[in-house]
């Protein structure tokens, strides 16, 4: 099967969704290793022994300087040539809630065909001014080339995050992001028939922290590299659900593992 992929979970300086992160690739068929960052820097081991990046969530150095400020730096300058050899290489990388925050401020998202690794969003500040721990529906671009989010239309995910706004300097991007499809998941009224994402800010709390364009999740322009805020690997079994004693369903896999899912069968296909 897939027990070839491997699958690079990173971890230390706070990161502490590592185990579940693991635990979703492993439920893929992939196989999991958790890799302490300064074992990459100082080259005990190398991005080049496997196929997938993941950068979970947590609260690195905590938080300090804003989230994910200074784990993106180590990545980008302690990193710097392994993180761009492995992006070239064409391997699928995903952060999840500050792992999305480092890939953003690491400059790796939204990212551009060069790698070059400039900066050019953020993630601000909740407008609710607190953080938020809150199930929230997304809805994915079907148009979008992300791998990672292929085949999906809608998902039901917990948030957890302070700084969760997404937002850019430059409001002209958005539209460049929109065009190539690189804003792939948006947070979305589940009342709403699909598709109905927009870029009017939806009310609180079903854009929990007012992102620009209902933003949850950006992808690069290869469609390889993925971040979002919510967090799929906490819905990974139907138990897990904010409504399964309500619903009649049978038990087995959750809407989150889909993701999974298919970066593994994208590494299976195109490069093994």
């Amino acid at each position: 099967m897939s027990a070839e992929v491997r699958v690079a979970v990173l971890s230390g300086f706070g990161i502490n969704c590592e185990i579940e992160t693991m635990a979703v690739f492993e439920m893929a068929g992939a196989k999991a290793d958790r890799v302490h960052v300064n074992r990459l820097v100082n080259g005990e081991m190398t991005l080049d022994d496997y196929q997938i990046m993941a950068v979970p969530g947590g609260f690195s150095f905590g938080d300090h300087l804003g989230s994910g400020r200074l784990m993106g730096n180590r990545l980008r300058f302690g990193l710097r040539e392994q993180v761009r050899r492995f992006v070239q290489a064409g391997k699928p990388v995903i952060g999840i809630c500050n792992g999305f925050q480092v890939l953003v401020k690491m400059g790796l998202l939204p990212g551009d065909e060069d790698v070059s690794l400039t900066q050019t969003a953020s993630l601000a500040l909740n407008d609710s001014g607190h953080y938020e721990n809150r199930w929230a529906t997304l809805e994915f671009d079907q148009n979008s080339p992300c791998i990672w989010t292929k085949g999906l239309t809608r998902m039901r995910v917990p948030v957890r995050h302070g700084e969760g706004k997404f937002v850019t300097a430059d409001r002209a991007l958005l539209d460049d992001w929109a065009e190539s499809g690189q804003l792939v998941v948006r947070y979305v009224d589940p009342d709403s028939e699909y598709p109905s994402a927009s870029d009017q800010v939806l009310p609180y709390p079903i854009s929990p922290n007012q992102s620009w364009h209902n933003i949850a999740g950006v992808c690069d322009p290869s469609g390889l590299v993925f971040g979002l805020m919510p967090h799929p690997e906490a819905n990974h079994s139907t138990w897990l659900g904010a409504t399964w004693t309500r619903e009649e369903i049978e038990h087995g896999e959750g809407e989150g593992m889909a993701i999974f899912r298919n970066a593994v069968k994208y590494v299976e296909d195109n490069i093994l």
